[in-house]
């Protein structure tokens, strides 16, 4: 008898998978997505918002008159008054107090940069013993409060007859600024390659060649970003100023605003004030406004690698 083989059953091919064969809590994620984003852009609009208008209500001011700022102060001006601008800046001495601001301002900031990259490269680059005190120094100068130090600081000023002195105020915001600095730039220091400072170190450089030829350079998105930081805060600084630097011929511009201020009596210069609230904010704006991609550069620098 012959038997007959039955062929092996061959197994139905399988549908292909459509792009309707999600699973089923897909559509539930992306609607919830789309309301976060929704949502994140609601409030990054009402965020700009609420920072923008205030400015720009000082712009227009600052072009308007007196009565016009009182009687209608969100209209636009109905033409321009640049005189403000040249009584803020002669009558009001806010161009001797923008040039004492400069000169302190910009002594401040390179020495802060340099002291500060020199801590930083040093905290980040080598072992030795105490170097995690002295980083933790650093940071323990960060929380401590400034006006606890004003009284005694005062007296060191003095008795060391750096009180009324531009290079006095230099001395005291380069320590003011001195930690963060240290701090921002040792985490950023670190995160740069060590091949290349050893490459540099076997073709005969020193550490100080590497320093400042080779690692300070490829630093420069850090320094620029907490640079604008220093900038900002040594600029807008009232306190320190207040207390250390009571000359009228040495005010520096916040004090001169303050001046303005309280000078009008009931004259009331309202439009010459503003002029010159402008005058100190249009530098810092300009400086963000300019190096804004180096700093998110070198905030997400270490973050990218």
């Amino acid at each position: 008898m012959k038997v007959t083989e039955t062929p092996p059953a061959v197994p139905a091919p399988r549908s292909p998978v459509t792009k309707t064969d999600a699973p089923a809590g897909e559509p539930a994620k992306k609607s919830e997505g789309a309301v976060l984003n929704v949502f994140s852009h609601g409030m990054l609009i009402i965020w700009a918002v609420l920072v923008v208008m205030p400015l720009l209500w000082a712009v227009m001011a600052s072009f308007k008159t007196d009565d016009a700022i009182l009687s209608t102060p969100w209209s636009l001006p109905d033409s321009l008054h640049f005189e403000n601008w040249s009584r803020a800046w002669t009558q009001a001495h806010m161009s001797d107090y923008f040039l004492n601001t400069l000169m302190v301002v910009g002594g401040s900031l390179v020495g802060t940069l340099l002291l500060g990259s020199m801590a930083a490269y040093v905290l980040a680059r080598f072992d030795f013993p105490g170097n995690r005190f002295i980083y933790y120094l650093f940071i323990g100068g960060m929380s401590f409060p400034v006006i606890l130090a004003l009284v005694p600081l005062f007296f060191v000023m003095n008795n060391m007859g750096l009180l009324n002195s531009v290079h006095g105020l230099i001395l005291v915001y380069i320590a003011y600024s001195l930690p963060f600095t240290v701090f921002f730039l040792t985490s950023f220091f670190r995160t740069l390659p060590t091949s290349i400072a050893e490459a540099a170190m076997l073709d005969g450089a020193s550490h100080t060649r590497t320093f400042f030829q080779v690692m300070l350079p490829m630093a420069k998105p850090g320094l620029i970003s907490v640079g604008i930081f220093n900038f900002l805060g040594q600029w807008n600084q009232y306190m320190l100023p207040t207390v250390l630097n009571t000359d009228p011929d040495g005010k520096v511009l916040s004090q001169g605003l303050v001046e303005l201020a309280t000078s009008q009596g009931y004259k009331g210069d309202w439009s010459g004030l503003f002029a010159g609230l402008v005058m100190a904010m249009l530098p810092v704006l300009a400086a963000y406004i300019v190096f804004q991609r180096q700093v998110v550069a070198g905030l997400t620098a270490g973050a990218l690698k």
